[in-house]
């Protein structure tokens, strides 16, 4: 009879070890076993960016979360940028949008701010507004290939547009066709990179284009640099007079 209680006694008491051990290993199992991937911090902008973060402070946004933003949102989501921003959204001219283009990147966008639309004659702004190929024309030749840092951005680039534009310098004094200048530049966003310019670029004025400096023959083969020039025969020798008679 003690032994047949010693036995029940004993069941039950494993039957409670193992109620109260189960959950415990259920919640170290749930335990995550990863850590997350170090994120790569962003690169600073370059340039005279104060006035760029003063304007953001209001709106609460930073270079992180821009960085996260597809370029149109991003550019208009920059005060100083509302004219630029309505010429590639529509809000200049219903007909131009290129917003859609552009977040597609990866891309260069040169973005003038508004004082350097203000700039421009007040009716070379309206004949834009009223002219869909001519602004299209204009919003393209500010948007080249490439997410490139102030680093390594120089070069003489061909545009959306067509059309090379040469950007100089790097880091913090970079300019662009030799008339813009960047303010700020290197802003990052999704798929972007924004260089606030203080000259509107224009299209009908850009630099002379990079041509390759080797001359080719019909076949296709390279011509070596002493048979790219040709030079006339020689003439051939007078006769010599017939002697008198």
């Amino acid at each position: 009879m003690n032994t047949r209680n010693s036995k029940i006694l004993g069941a039950a008491v494993a039957t409670a070890a193992l109620a109260v051990s189960l959950p415990l290993a259920i919640t170290a199992q749930a335990e995550p076993t990863t850590t997350p991937a170090p994120t790569t911090p962003l690169s600073d902008w370059q340039g005279n960016c104060d006035p760029l973060r003063a304007e953001l402070a209001p709106t609460g946004a930073t270079k992180e979360s821009l960085s996260k933003l597809p370029v149109g949102q991003a550019l208009a989501a920059i005060p100083s940028l509302s004219t630029f921003t309505s010429a590639i959204n529509g809000g200049l001219n219903p007909e131009v949008n290129i917003v859609p283009v552009l977040e597609n990147g990866p891309y260069v966008v040169l973005a003038p701010n508004n004082d350097a639309f203000a700039k421009l004659d007040p009716a070379q702004l309206d004949a834009l507004k009223a002219d869909p190929a001519a602004l299209t024309k204009l919003d393209y030749y500010h948007v080249f290939l490439g997410l490139l840092g102030p680093s390594d951005v120089a070069g003489q680039r061909p545009t959306q547009q067509g059309e090379e534009v040469k950007v100089s310098g790097k880091d913090g004094d970079i300019k662009v066709n030799d008339t813009a200048k960047v303010i700020c530049g290197g802003i990052q966003t999704e798929n972007a990179r924004i260089y606030i310019i203080d000259t509107v670029l224009d299209p009908n004025m850009p630099p002379e284009p990079l041509t390759p400096q080797t001359s080719f023959s019909n076949t296709g083969k390279p011509l070596s640099p002493s048979s790219t020039t040709t030079s006339a025969p020689a003439p051939e020798p007078a006769p010599e007079p017939a002697p008198a008679g």
